[in-house]
């Protein structure tokens, strides 16, 4: 499956969830077997009545219908609580062609893997909330079930793909919105962050804010969302090129072969510094490659999820 191929399939129905149930059946589809029991749910929202409970929340209506007893799904009766976090800030629009919004940059990639995961949440009566920082938090939801609150994530989603020159000169504060979502995640949860890590403060604090989520009990699941033809390996024609840092608007012109090795060094450091220190912090970090398709985000996911059940 190609994340860009399957995209424009679809987008013409303007509609994130339909896109998003389309991508994650896909790919259970694909799997030779499944890493997880019960996903086929007919109904998000209900459960089997079990014989000799209470017949107090029983959906008669469904059961016209179907001949089965479900009881109405409540939130208190979720198995996980989830917080989706996501970089809104302007490198996430990398790559970037001006007055041309893109379907394959690093924001789409985490917009439609988001999605795609509270599709699945979803059809495991699991709650999820969402959160999406920049140099501030933009929105922040605390996680639900419901129906409502499941359209208002999407259409908070889909609003990011809608809206991406408003994005442009917004500067990332990694470490301050961390903090400020680990307050407000009032439940244990698992907290998936969807960041291309480029911050302006230094590593140590980044991991202080990553470290008071697990100070507060949450599980902590991180996809460093990357182009790896163009940020990891430098993969560029040996010509000047002018590269435009999107938050600042600051330009520099230089040849990409002069400094390709050491930029390859410096990257491949700062990385390997990153997956040592999430494994001293028991954060799982995983690469999130754009020009990959969305079954590895998916199966990181669940496989996690199976760890925590």
């Amino acid at each position: 499956m190609n994340n860009l191929l399957d995209i424009q399939q679809f987008q013409q129905f303007d509609n994130l969830e339909f896109i998003s149930k389309e991508v994650v059946e896909g790919f259970i589809t694909g799997l030779h077997r499944s890493p997880f029991h019960g996903f086929s749910v007919e109904f998000a929202e209900h459960r089997l009545y079990n014989t000799g409970e209470s017949t107090k929340h029983i959906d008669w209506k469904l059961f016209a219908r179907t001949d089965r007893l479900f009881v109405k799904q409540y939130e208190e009766e979720t198995n996980l609580r989830c917080q989706l976090v996501i970089d809104t800030s302007s490198s996430m629009l990398f790559p970037y062609e001006k007055g041309k919004p893109s379907l394959s940059n690093k924001l789409a990639f985490s917009v439609y893997s988001a999605a795609a995961i509270i599709y699945l949440l979803r059809k495991q009566r699991d709650a999820v909330g969402l959160s999406l920082f920049s140099n501030e938090i933009e929105f922040h939801s605390q996680a639900r079930l419901s129906s409502v609150h499941i359209d208002l994530l999407y259409n908070q989603l889909g609003g990011l793909l809608r809206k991406e020159q408003a994005l442009i000169n917004k500067e990332t504060n990694t470490v301050e919105a961390l903090h400020m979502i680990a307050e407000n995640i009032h439940k244990r949860s698992l907290v998936i962050i969807f960041s291309d890590l480029v911050q302006h403060e230094s590593t140590d604090e980044l991991f202080e804010a990553l470290q008071h989520l697990r100070y507060n009990k949450h599980e902590v699941l991180l996809f460093n969302v990357t182009d790896h033809n163009q940020e990891r390996h430098f993969d560029f024609k040996n010509q000047p090129y002018r590269f435009v840092d999107l938050e600042t608007g600051d330009h520099i012109k230089l040849s990409p072969h002069d400094l390709k090795t050491n930029y390859q060094k410096a990257v491949s450091g700062f990385f390997e510094e990153m997956r040592v220190r999430c494994g001293q912090y028991h954060i799982d970090l995983t690469e999130a490659d754009i020009n990959e398709d969305f079954k590895h985000v998916l199966y990181t996911y669940l496989l996690k999820r199976k760890r925590l059940f």
